[in-house]
């Protein structure tokens, strides 16, 4: 997908700019996903996720750190959500990166070196790189990328070191390669409940309307 050299390259620019050799989506047309086993199996990194891994509703989001829809979802939805069903323990709630651009393939691993295998850690970095998208996403995006994993108690080369950590960038381009050709992800946010597939923007009464059937049943 991209190369050790490539991508330093990149980390060199004012905001480390888009690189022609990644490219995390192609034309893909809509298909249903192959089913709930497929979205519920982790391929190269663990899931991050919050709530009983044994709930019997999961919601597996797909969302790229670049993109506002997916940051204003985070922002208005996502807390109703974790509110009402994430925090009772009648759901679980997992996040997967999907990066649309190499800006927010950066994001992603920084979050993912923050928070190492803790999942509300992580879950917290992906909201402020959400809240702070305008910020790191327009300006230096690697100086901005730098103050925030310092804040989170990175040292400075701890994060440049996640950001040229090619194997961390390998394993999100290969789970981003299956979610695009397996399930069927063209666009962020996706999000499957038990499975089945809901695309963008959504209102908060639309699951909880999904969630309480699936419940129910």
């Amino acid at each position: 997908m991209i190369t050790r050299r490539a991508f330093t390259a990149a980390l060199s620019l004012t905001g480390l700019g888009l690189l022609a050799g990644f490219s995390p989506l192609r034309l893909i047309s809509d298909a249903m996903a192959q089913g709930a086993a497929d979205v519920a199996k982790p391929q190269s990194l663990p899931d991050m996720g919050l709530g009983p891994a044994n709930a019997s509703v999961t919601i597996t989001e797909y969302a790229s750190m670049t993109c506002p829809h997916c940051a204003a979802f985070t922002e208005t939805v996502f807390p109703k959500i974790k509110s009402e069903f994430i925090d009772s323990g009648k759901i679980r709630f997992v996040f997967r990166e999907f990066p649309l651009d190499i800006k927010a393939a950066a994001g992603s691993m920084l979050a993912r070196c923050i928070a190492k295998d803790d999942a509300p850690k992580y879950f917290a970095v992906v909201d402020l790189l959400f809240k702070q998208q305008n910020e790191w996403v327009v300006k230096n995006t690697t100086e901005t990328l730098t103050r925030i994993g310092k804040q989170a108690g990175l040292t400075q080369q701890a994060v440049e070191d996640c950001l040229k950590d090619q194997a961390l960038l390998d394993k999100i381009a290969a789970d981003q390669k299956f979610a695009a050709e397996v399930l069927k992800v063209n666009s962020t946010p996706t999000f499957f409940i038990n499975g089945e597939m809901l695309k963008g923007e959504t209102s908060f009464e639309e699951f909880s309307k999904r969630i309480n059937s699936l419940l129910k049943s």
